[in-house]
This record gives structure tokens, sequence and C-alpha cells, in this order.
């Protein structure tokens, strides 16, 4: 998928921490040569040398001494020479064996000491050698502990989660405002940035888009203000701005059902009128469908447009409800066609109760009687927000979710649907969908998987008909935090509790510092702009010598518009000069601002990246999931997915955060495997595998470089 729709970031540390710097080896003490002198092996030997030699030093003394008295006695003639010679050569000999023997010892003493030496010299040696190969043995392991500790410090932690090719919806399930907020504007930001277009249906009444409107209409005007400082001509940004209409303020002003003919328009009705009737049947439907049918076609288009407030007034004719004459003095009826309707149905027993069923249409659709009564051409944008407004009562708040959803589900069934698979090239979020009936839901469901147009449906509760279409066909489910108790064990069900994750610090932080009470509201850009817009182009171009223009389509739908080529010259929204979106959300959203406070320095930077604790599916914890975390399951042809991200789009801001996804990137540096331990968690919430990071740009592209090009549509 070139374009992916991202929901969120997935913390990981593909490097483990190295820890401390290796610890040098102990040197061990130096032999040396051997000392003669002091040492006492030496002095042993010599001293055991002498004890041994002991007898034959005296036997060399008494038969040198035995020779000399030989001697003196000869020559004093005391004894004859024939016995003094044979008695002084005894002597001789004895001394001369005495002597060998003395040498011969200390031959073998030097002989001894000659090998002790050599012996040390060779432990010496060999000792060195060990020391040398230690030394060199840490001087690798450091140059290997800093290049893991410089990869530790520069890897990337937070990877951005596409949806799945094959994918062609997203199921919320469970969420706070905020939650919803920061998931809102984290898919559509990146949407809008690469040229894609989003459209919101907000039924929650929280002004849950309101950031991101206000984040597009920043982006739209400082794109104006550097294009016009660079080029010295003025750009309108009213085609970058966003479409807001805020019901039922706006109710005239929103012309969907305009581009409906007559017969869409009855089922439209037929089915905005039941919403608020829990058990109507099928049958029910098509009575009602058939009766509208029936009344729209007595009304004459050339007495005006065939409008809800014309379809209200011939209801009430056919039901004889109020005065005729005032419908007729204001226009939207005239003689023949309250004739028409008197004489549509008789008045039997079983056309009263088409009478009644009349009655009870008019008093559901009386609240959309000023749909479309004033509309207003504006200039084509890429967002466009229908939302509720809080202060409407529930009764109208009812009638008019069911009529813009249900529109808006048969525009989207009149388009062709583009060849290939799914594109999430124009997203079509639903906010607060569980206060629709299953029947308006899987009709929505069905449109954009037939048109090929991405749908996101968010559900802050669980009833009965939400939990059975959960990832149902072909969608992925994202849980998100939910409060009660019986939707957190079902949920937890659903996804499986055998499953661990690693929350970081990060996510944490900024979840307990963002409230759920955003304190924010709308404004409506087409009713306080009809007077600026009527002068205003109804198309937009863009050109570079030869351009191309496109006319805007009507209602809130992104419809695409009659496009034809045309020479022009002017000065196109450039990539030269782009406001970044990235940091309007890092200054101007309260996700961001936290993020920044968390992330302000090295220090708590490092803070907020560690791991924070280990998270188990328990309904417990998926009660006290950070605002901003979700569970997201999907299936895929090998086996069932599920992964922690977090919904925080500041997190695009920070260095440490990359666009690639985390299996892309680990499968380029051949680190095959890690993702299942990454999933599972490990001992230390690490994996210790090299990583090849790229060395150029830190941090995603922000979409704001891209989004200026994509203003024209």
């Amino acid at each position: 998928m070139t374009d992916p729709l991202y929901l969120g970031w997935q913390y990981a540390t593909p490097h483990a921490d190295p820890g401390p710097p290796p610890r040098p080896p102990t040197p061990p003490t130096p032999l040396g040569p051997v000392s003669l002198a002091g040492d006492g092996w030496l002095a042993a030997q010599r001293r055991e040398e002498k004890l041994i030699s002991r007898p034959q030093r005296i036997a060399i003394m008494v038969a040198t001494l035995a020779a000399f008295a030989l001697v003196a006695c000869t020559a004093a003639g005391w004894v004859t020479i024939v016995i003094a010679v044979p008695a002084m050569a005894a002597c001789l000999i004895i001394a001369g064996r005495c002597c060998l023997a003395l040498w011969r010892g200390q031959r073998v003493l030097c002989g001894r000491i000659d090998a002790e030496r050599y012996r040390t010299e060779l432990l010496s040696a060999d000792r060195e050698r060990r020391v040398a190969a230690a030394r060199a043995d840490h001087a690798r392991r450091v140059s290997q502990w800093q290049e893991q500790r410089s990869a530790f410090t520069r890897q990337k932690r937070w990877y951005a989660v596409p949806v799945p090719d094959g994918i062609d919806r997203v199921d919320v399930a469970g969420g706070t405002l905020a939650g919803w907020s920061a998931m809102l504007t984290m898919a559509a930001s990146y949407r809008l940035a690469s040229g894609g277009e989003v459209t919101v249906i907000d039924l929650s009444g929280g002004a849950v888009a309101a950031d991101l409107a206000g984040l597009y209409a920043g982006a739209a005007a400082s794109t104006a203000e550097s294009t016009a400082a660079s080029t010295g001509v003025g750009t309108p940004a009213a085609g970058g701005l966003p479409a807001v209409w805020v019901l039922p303020q706006d109710l005239p002003r929103l012309d969907i059902a305009a581009a409906l003919p007559a017969q869409e328009l009855a089922g439209v009705l037929a089915l905005s009128a039941s919403v608020a009737e829990e058990r109507r049947s099928a049958r029910d439907l098509a009575i009602d469908t058939a009766i509208l049918d029936r009344v729209i076609g007595v009304l004459d288009p050339a007495a005006g447009a065939v409008g809800v407030r014309r379809v209200t007034a011939a209801l009430r004719a056919l039901a004889e409800v109020g005065d005729p004459r005032a419908d007729l003095a204001t226009g939207l009826l005239t003689e023949r066609e309250a004739g028409e309707l008197g004489a549509l149905f008789g008045r039997a027993a079983t056309d009263r109760v088409v009478l009644e069923r009349a009655l009870a249409m008019e008093a559901q659709l009386r609240v959309l009687d000023r749909v479309g009564t004033d509309p207003v051409r504006l200039p084509r944008s890429r967002l466009r927000v229908v939302a509720l407004d809080r202060r409407a009562s529930p009764q109208a708040a009812t009638a008019i979710s069911g009529f813009a959803v249900t529109a808006l589900t048969r525009l989207i069934g009149q388009e062709q649907a583009p060849p290939g698979p799914v594109s999430w090239q124009h997203t079509v979020f639903l906010l607060g969908a569980e206060r629709l009936r299953d029947d308006v839901l899987d009709r929505l469901a069905d449109a954009c998987e037939a048109g090929r147009r991405g749908l996101v449906l968010a559900y802050r509760s669980l009833p009965p008909h939400v939990r059975q279409r959960l990832g149902r066909g072909n969608a992925a489910t994202a849980f998100m935090r939910l409060g009660n108790a019986d939707e957190a064990k079902a949920a937890s069900e659903q996804i499986g509790t055998s499953h661990r994750f690693l929350l970081s610090q990060l996510t944490e932080t900024v979840g307990t510092s963002v409230t759920d009470s955003l304190g924010g509201s709308y404004t409506s850009t087409v009713g306080d702009s009809a007077s600026a817009a009527a002068s205003a182009s109804d198309s937009e171009s863009r050109s570079t010598g030869t351009g191309r223009s496109r006319s805007a389509a009507p209602g809130a739908l992104p419809l695409p518009g009659a496009a034809s080529r045309s020479t022009q010259a002017g000065t196109s929204w450039s990539t030269s000069a782009s406001a970044s979106l990235t940091a309007g959300i890092s200054t101007s959203t309260a996700w961001g601002v936290s993020t920044s406070r968390a992330t302000g320095d090295s220090e708590s930077l490092a803070r907020s990246l560690q791991r924070s604790r280990e998270l188990v599916v328990e309904p417990s914890e998926l009660q006290r999931l950070p605002a901003t975390a979700m569970i997201i399951s999907y299936g895929d042809a090998a086996a069932r997915r599920v992964l922690l991200a977090d919904a925080n789009p500041a997190i695009g801001s920070l260095a440490v955060a990359t666009l690639a996804p985390l299996a892309g990137d680990m499968m380029l540096a051949g680190n095959h495997g890690l993702a299942a331990d990454l999933a599972l968690g490990s001992a230390r919430g690490q994996v210790n595998a090299p990583v090849t990071l790229p060395a150029a740009r830190r941090g995603p592209p922000p979409p704001g470089e891209r989004i200026a090009s994509a203003h024209d549509g």
C-alpha cells in the first residue's frame, strides 16, 4: 500500500541497553627472572647441597691432613718411605674421589638452577601472552560496547503502525474523547499530508475533530503566507480550509440531499425516520419507503426543488395535520399538489394505517425541515467535518445522525468504484457509531467496501449489535480504554488473555496528563463565511504552466468534480514553502504540549523512553489503559496479529520515531523472528540484535512538508 492509513506508533527497542562498559582485566603479578641472591628456593637448594656434600668435604679435609702428616713423619724419619708412599697415595685417592663427588654435586645444582630459571621464564612469557590477549579482548569488547551503545542511543523506538494490506475497515472499540481526538489526528493528518481526503461524521458531541480542523486550517494559512512572501503574489487559502458543518445550526447549508434522485431521497428519509424506532422491521421500512416515494412523486420539481422541507409539508397534508394553507402560502405546496395528496390514499381502515405512518414520519422528519434550504458553494476542501452539536435534543440528534449517515451512504453508493484493492486515499471516519442501528451501520460498511473507500468506525460503548460486528469481514479492531467492566471482559476475551505487551513510560505520562475534557468546540466554516463564499471561486486549480482545474462537488462528500485541462499562468502551491503539520501538533494540541514537556531535555527524553511496565490483557488493564493506548488486532494469511500502539500524534515529532513499520525495518537488518520476541516480551523487554539505522534524516518526514502541495486536491 503506497500511502497507508497510520493508526499509531508501536514502541520497541531492537537494541538492548549494553549496560556499563566492560571492566579492564586485572593484571597478574609479573614473575620476572629468578633472583639467585634473594630467592628462598635457591638458598634452600644450596643448603641441601651443603648437607649432602658435608661427608665428602670432611673426607677431603681428613685425607689432606693425613697426607701432610705422613709427609712430616717421613721427613722426621718416624715413618719409612715404604709405608708413607702407599698411605699418601691412598689419601690422595680418597681426596680426589671426594672432590669429584663435590664437582658432580655442583653440576647437578647448577643444572637444577638453570632448569628452574628456564621454567620461570617460560611461565612469565606465558603470562605476558595471556595479559596481552586479555587486553586485546578487552579492547575488542570495548569497541563492541561502543558500537552497541551508539546503536542503542541512535536507534528508532517508535515505529508507525499502518493498516495492513487487505483491510478495508477499522473498528475502534471504547476510548475517551481525548483518545479519539488523538487517534483521529494521527490517522487523518498523514492522510491529508499525502494528498488524501478525509470525511468525518462526529456524532459524539465532544468536538473530537476540532483540533484536526484547526491544524489543517493553520497549515493552509501558513502555506499561503509563505507562498505570498516568497513570490509576492497572494494565494487564497480558502481552498485549503476545512469544511465544517455543525448540526443542527448548519442544516440549511448541508446540501447532501440535493444530489439524490427522488427514489433515493425516499429511501434515505424512510430509513432516517425509522432510526429512532428500535424494533422496526424490513416490512415497515418498505411501507415507509413506498409512502414517501408516492408522496415525492406528487411534488412538481418545477414548483421548487424537492427537498426535505417540501416532503414534510406533503406528509402533513397527507396526514391532515395543521393548516395546509400555511404551507400553500410559503410555497411549499401548490393547490394541485395538495389536492393530489388528499386523494392519494383513501379513508378506509387500512388506509388510516398509511396516514398514521405519514404522521409518525412527519414527526420524526420535522427536525430536518431546514436541510439544504440555504446551500453555500464552498471551494473544494479535502477535510470535511459534519458534527453533531452537544446541545441538540435527543430526538433531533437521532434523526440528524440517521439522515447524515444514510445520505452519505447513498452518495457513496452512487460513485463508480475504482479498480484495484481498497484505497485509503479517501477515508470516512464515523465517531459515535454506537448511536446508529445495525442496519444503518451495515449499509455504510457495505457501501464503503463496494466503493473501495476506507472506513473507520469508533464506538464509545459496546451494545450487543456492536459486539456482533467488531472485526467482521476484512476489518482490524482497535481496543482503547473501556470503562465498563462487562465490555472490558468481552474485549479481553476477543483479544485473548495470552498476550503481553511492553508499555512505554511516555504513553503512561501523556495519558495521565491529558484529560478527557477537551474543552474545545467546533467553529462552523459554512455559516459565518456565506458572504465570502458567494464571491469565492467554486473551483480550484494548480499549475506550473499547463494545469488542470477541478470543479468542487456539492455536499459534504468528496465526490470528484468535473476535471478539465487548461493552460493558465499562476502561482502554484509549491513544496518550497510548506507548513509543518507536526510542529503544529507539538505546539497547539494537548498531546503535543504534554509530549514536549515529557521529552523537553535529554534526561526527560531518556526517562520517557524507558519501559514502564508489562501489560497483560485483562479486564482491569483494559479499564485503565492510557488515553492514547490501543490494542490492535487483525488477521492475515499466516495468523492473527495483536500489537500495542500509541495513537499520540505528537510522537511523530520525536527524533526516535520513524514511519517505517517495525517488521519492515527489522527485515532490512536481517533480524527475522524479532517481531515475535517483541510481541511476547522478553525478560528485560529488549532484544539484542543489530539494526541498520538511517544516518540521514531523524524522525518521520513532517506531513506538513507535503500538505502544501496537496491543498489543491
